[in-house]
């Protein structure tokens, strides 16, 4: 099994449900987990009935384990104060306020989540050393598509940037100091130097994500998530993303079969059109389904987080890192 885990698909199918017992699995199995969460509505914190934040804590009464919860607001005011605090030392005090300006309205544009965010998540792997597995109960499957994609884009746009920067200053510090001083210039200027550090973290991200990352989805017996998850498995395909299963969700249990009644009628009902999805599911997909888990009546913790932890059937076994 690969270092990061990440379990995805659309909102409320139930991915902090089943990454917190699969977080749970491994600790019990000995590997020191981080269970992140990156999800806004941050029900981990709810499952185990402990307040999480954005530093590793960890877990009251689970050995092994610690979480902590991404908050995107948060993040993309930071995201925006580090961005302000780098542009505020690189032009004149006349353009500042413009500047902030143009960042204020820049990270509220769609995808400012996705950009602050990626920069935790980099920030998380690269400093994972502790752990022996690190799980994310990401965001609904579009943000986190667009999320995961940003390396590759990123990438060659920072080249385009530093290019276009190198090609500036040169000309300008030339016309202004002179060719030899001008090189030297140049290999100090803090934009490049920025326009390279961030470049390096995207491949650095794109690569651990590709060579040690592992995705599963989450997704409910119904039309909708399923052609969800159809569209999520191609999206990661493409993204040369690994998936390794997909954990089957709020699945109606069968009646007794001497229960008569309405709600007898209805639950039989239901868990027969389920059953149909669930053959449908096996059929049309070449993923595995590596669980199915029953709805249950109550708010899933405790007990019943041991109950799911017991029916996914995921490898816990550390893989050896990549070469």
């Amino acid at each position: 099994m690969n270092k990061f885990v990440f379990f995805g698909g659309k909102g409320g199918v139930g991915k902090t449900t089943v990454s917190s017992a699969y977080g749970l699995k491994c600790a019990r199995d000995g590997l020191r987990t981080l269970l992140v969460s990156t999800d806004p509505a941050h029900s981990t914190s709810d499952v185990f009935d402990q307040q999480f934040d954005d530093d590793p804590t960890a877990v009251d009464g689970h050995e092994n384990l610690w979480a902590m919860e991404l908050d995107p607001d948060e993040e993309v005011k930071r995201h925006m104060q580090s961005i302000k605090r780098a542009m505020s030392d690189q032009v004149s005090p006349a353009i500042v306020n413009e500047i902030d300006r143009q960042i204020e309205l820049a990270h509220r544009t769609p995808g400012a989540y996705e950009a602050a965010l990626f920069d935790r998540f980099i920030d998380v792997m690269r400093d994972s050393d502790d752990f022996d597995r690190v799980i994310f109960d990401t965001s609904p499957t579009g943000g986190t598509l667009r999320l995961l994609a940003l390396p590759e884009f990123l990438e060659s746009w920072i080249e385009r940037l530093t290019q276009k920067r190198k090609e500036s200053v040169d000309l300008f510090e030339k016309a202004a100091i002179g060719d030899a001083e001008a090189r030297e210039k140049l290999k100090e200027d803090p934009i490049i130097e920025r326009l390279t550090e961030r470049k390096e973290n995207f491949e650095f991200a794109g690569r651990t994500l590709h060579d040690d990352a592992v995705f599963y989805l989450v997704l409910n017996p119904d039309e909708l998530s399923i052609e969800e998850s159809h569209r999520a498995v191609e999206d990661l395909r493409d993204a040369g993303l690994t998936v390794g299963g997909l954990v089957v969700n709020k699945v109606a249990p069968e009646p007794e079969a001497g229960e008569t009644g309405r709600g007898a009628t209805y639950l039989r009902e239901r868990h027969e059109t389920e059953q149909a999805r669930l053959d449908r599911i096996r059929t049309e997909f070449d993923q595995p389904v590596v669980a199915v888990i029953e709805q249950r009546v109550s708010e899933v913790k405790g007990s019943l987080l041991d109950e799911v932890t017991g029916e996914l059937d995921i490898d816990v076994a550390a893989s050896p890192p990549p070469t």
